[in-house]
């Protein structure tokens, strides 16, 4: 989903409600969500504003924008497992995600899960992983097949080769992979 291009005017991803009413006090209407590709741009393109800054921006230790920085601080909490499992943005990359693999990985679920694994963390999972993430593919299938309304809601857009349970059930293996602390911290 990552938009690519270089320069050009900031850009305001969904931002929860009541944020920027934390700056003036009242009711705001100044945070106009950005629509198209441009709100899948890197975050320094976000709309930055000292008074309430990008929520997070923050939880993920953003250096301070009136210093220069020579070494990112790295920290671990709550409110960035928090940010992984609930914002739209990390919703629809495993959305992405899970079209990718269904698209670009034919065959039975092991190749799949060895090309998102791949995609993910540049390397195969080990059998306990695998053997892990086929009983969460597994209990994520089951948990669809019981609610008719659940893959719609998961993945609404077609995959060709892909029933809509099995797309709602690898939106569910990719959030876990999108969430690994091996994917999401940089050592």
């Amino acid at each position: 989903l990552l938009d690519t291009e270089i320069g050009g005017p900031s850009i305001r991803p969904f931002q929860p409600d009541g944020v920027s009413e934390l700056s003036y006090g009242k009711k705001s209407n100044s945070w106009k969500e950005s629509a198209g590709p441009e709100r899948y741009r890197r975050g320094l393109y976000i709309f930055y504003k000292r008074t309430t800054p990008y929520p997070m921006l923050n939880n993920f230790d953003a250096p301070d924008s009136n210093t220069s920085c020579t070494r990112r601080a790295r920290s671990d909490t709550p409110l960035q497992a928090l940010n992984l499992l609930n914002d739209p943005a990390f919703f629809e990359a495993a959305q992405a995600l899970a079209v990718r693999v269904l698209r670009e990985a034919p065959g039975p679920l092991d190749d799949k899960l060895d090309y998102a694994f791949e995609l993910c963390l540049d390397r195969k999972p080990n059998p306990r992983e695998r053997e892990r993430l086929e009983k969460y593919y597994a209990s994520e299938l089951s948990l669809v097949e019981k609610d008719a309304k659940l893959p719609g809601v998961l993945l609404p857009f077609p995959v060709d080769g892909a029933d809509a349970n099995q797309r709602a059930a690898w939106v569910g293996v990719s959030r876990v992979l999108l969430n690994l602390d091996e994917f999401v911290t940089r050592e």
